[in-house]
């Protein structure tokens, strides 16, 4: 049998280090799954949905560091792709997604199934290209590949069907192997020492960290360290800064907390190392100096005024600029906040803690006791939502474990699949453990089945509440009342079992300790089905007039629509928060 354009594009696969493809099979893309079949080097994440391929791509990606790949059909095959491509391509991880496409002759004719992908994905990418001929293809995987793994970001390669199949020989220089490579990206020598005079001027100087903080943990320690300043966190910053950093103030933003929004309230100059956090109201007022270091200079200045921008990486940078600086010796400023959080933070541990008969739970008593049993090198991933609010705030991080979320898509249903793509690239090795919102595991509760179908030991903790929380503290804090956003009260963990999984429901929080105890160490999938309190508020740092406001008319419409038992409900929930507010 003749070598055909498929199995060349396998060939490069392998050789660029990819171990498997998350798709679903169809018609057009027949051509590219029979040559995966017979290559034998890179394995098929056969998914139940399109969206979840693209999402467990995003998620390996996002462990691994390395190119993942997802594939899907000829027109609404790949157009279910698109949600998450969107989630890597917003993460800035590379991902290659395999779009096959019509029979050739048939494009623009509006032909069965016709779309035009490279239009579509356009948008969520850092290429997106078109084959034209058998000839063309490694040429155009080549510089796809290359594109996501260098740009970090998403590379989308359309290939009609017929084209697969065709015969195609020694794809020659393309067929090398695509890796990322390393740089050391530092600013000139007149930028850092601008940006040293900024930092040596100010008294009170905050650090704000982010994603591009990975790596760099030891220097961002030696920057606050000669600052004495308080570090605050993004949530993609949580995993590489929170742990062994005694200058650690947490999150600020609408999850954060108060310590973290006062640290930037308070500064006279502003620090950000590899963050895009995105906003506004957060950041210092306008007088405030702000240093800002980015591998990507376009990205610089975007959500406030910038004094000094610094192009480079956090590691590279932070470590040529800190001869520059001269060592403070006045650390007021940073204990005051530091005391501050650790203030915030006993009071949210108090809030994890519960009593045997509590039924419903506190969702915080759930992530909590998650966070105390689950490994050191645990890989967790949230749902959108107040899975993520519930795992920014309790999960500890220590340099091992990782946290995967869609944050900065901030897409519905990420946590399952995102879940798929980690435990298929961490093997059995490593525990994974995904935060799902009862909405969020609904909308791709399929793929519940990929768990089994592949053996994936994946822990599903469901905090299952009956309602779109987020969506309802949304509603609230506008002055609207709640409508539209209930769930039916559905068990999980029975949904679990009769697909053939483990699954245990908790109603009371003595049970919780127990259930998690069996489904961690279980040697397969499992889903905990926790009860939660629906009406849990997660109040952000800094309430302001609107939001109280419009608190204050969510109330007064309640009443006046005849729900007033769901105002005392939401105030006998919520008692327990009021020393939060101080």
């Amino acid at each position: 049998m003749s070598t055909t354009v498929a199995d060349r594009m396998v060939e490069a696969l392998a050789a660029s280090g990819v171990r498997r493809v998350h798709g679903l099979p169809g018609d057009s893309l027949n051509g590219f799954t029979d040559a995966l079949r017979r290559n034998g080097t890179v394995g098929w994440t056969h998914v139940r949905h399109e969206e979840t391929a693209a999402f467990a791509a995003a998620g390996e990606a996002s462990l691994t560091g390395h190119l993942a790949v997802a594939a899907g059909s000829c027109g609404p095959g790949n157009l279910h792709l698109i949600n998450g491509l969107y989630e890597a391509q917003r993460s800035r991880v590379p991902v290659l997604a395999i779009a096959a496409h019509i029979p050739s002759e048939e494009i623009g004719s509006e032909y069965f199934q016709e779309t035009h992908p490279q239009d579509v994905f356009r948008e969520c990418s850092v290429y997106c290209e078109l084959a034209s001929t058998p000839e063309q293809v490694p040429r155009l995987l080549h510089i796809a590949m290359r594109m996501a793994v260098e740009r970090g970001g998403v590379s989308v390669l359309v290939v009609p069907g017929d084209m697969l199949l065709a015969a195609l020989g020694d794809a020659g220089a393309f067929a090398r192997p695509v890796l990322r490579t390393a740089s050391h990206v530092t600013p000139d020598g007149d930028a850092l020492a601008e940006a040293a005079g900024v930092l040596n001027d100010a008294d009170r100087v905050t650090i704000l960290g982010g994603a591009g903080c990975l790596g760099a943990h030891a220097e961002v320690m030696a920057l606050a360290d000669a600052l004495r300043s308080p570090v605050v966190h993004s949530l993609r910053g949580k995993e590489h800064l929170e742990y062994d950093n005694p200058y650690d103030v947490g999150l600020t933003g609408l999850i954060g907390y108060s310590s973290g929004y006062r640290a930037m309230e308070h500064c006279d100059a502003l620090l950000m190392l590899g963050t895009d956090f995105p906003y506004r109201p957060f950041y210092p007022p306008p007088d405030v100096p702000v240093v800002q270091v980015d591998i990507r200079g376009e990205h610089i200045g975007r959500r406030t005024g910038v004094t000094v921008p610094l192009v480079g990486t956090v590691k590279d940078t932070a470590a040529a600029l800190l001869p520059l600086l001269r060592p403070k010796t006045d650390g007021a400023f940073a204990e005051k906040l530091t005391k501050h959080y650790r203030r915030v933070r006993s009071h949210l541990d108090r809030l994890g803690e519960a009593r045997p008969t509590d039924a419903p739970m506190h969702p915080q008593h759930v992530a909590a006791a998650v966070d105390r049993l689950a490994a050191d090198d645990t890989v967790f991933t949230a749902d959108v939502g107040t899975p993520t609010v519930w795992a920014a705030r309790y999960l500890t991080m220590n340099g091992r474990r990782r946290l995967i979320g869609s944050f900065n898509h901030g897409s519905m249903a990420n946590a399952l699949p995102q879940a798929i793509g980690a435990q298929s690239a961490a093997g059995r090795r490593r525990q994974v453990v995904a935060f799902c919102g009862d909405g969020g595991l609904s909308m791709l509760l399929g793929d519940l089945i990929t768990l089994r179908h592949l053996r994936l030991p994946v822990k599903v903790v469901v905090f299952n509440n009956g309602t779109l929380s987020f969506v309802e503290l949304e509603m609230k804090a506008g002055g609207i009342v709640n409508y539209g956003t209930d769930l039916d009260d559905l068990d999980f963990a029975a949904v679990a079992r009769s697909a053939g999984i483990f699954g245990v429901r908790v109603d009371r929080a003595g049970q919780l300790d127990d259930a998690l105890r069996e489904a961690l160490v279980l040697d397969g999938p499992a889903v905990v089905d926790a009860r939660t309190a629906s009406q849990e508020l997660s109040l952000p740092p800094n309430l302001t007039y609107d939001q109280v406001k419009g608190f204050s008319l969510f109330a007064t419409r309640t009443v006046l629509s005849g729900q007033g038992d769901e105002l005392l409900e939401l105030a006998k929930t919520n008692l327990h928060e009021l020393p939060l507010l101080r």
